[in-house]
């Protein structure tokens, strides 16, 4: 299963963007879709999650600016940005779990996109 996320780039403390990360291939059932990030120097975290439910869970330094959502149709997890402050500055990942049809067996996946950089300037 592929990942592939677009989005990110470079913004002004206050701005908005919207990433969106698309799953592809063999996919049986996506379970919870999820977005991470990485900032220099840091270990790399949870930002937010959904799950098949759409439960949503977010870190709490981006509760009530950031929003994940979920195209269960097109297989695709968005997380709109806003108010972003420079401590958001990060390379962004997308993860997605569930399972695969692997010529007919049904195996279970866990996947990560290519990460986006993110840059939030003050």
């Amino acid at each position: 299963v592929q990942l592939v996320v677009s989005g990110g780039g470079l913004v002004q403390t206050g701005g908005s963007l919207r990433l969106s990360c698309a799953a592809s291939g063999s996919i049986f059932m996506l379970h919870a879709m999820g977005w991470y990030r990485q900032a220099p120097g840091k270990e790399r975290e949870l930002v937010a999650s959904v799950d098949r439910e759409n439960n949503t869970d977010y870190t709490n330094s981006v509760k009530g600016r950031f929003t994940i959502s979920r195209d269960s149709a097109k297989n695709t997890v968005y997380l709109q940005m806003d108010s972003l402050k420079p401590e958001d500055t990060a390379v962004y990942y997308c993860n997605a779990d569930g399972l695969s049809d692997e010529l007919g067996e049904i195996v279970a996946f866990d996947s990560w996109g290519q990460g986006t950089q993110v840059s939030v300037s003050s």
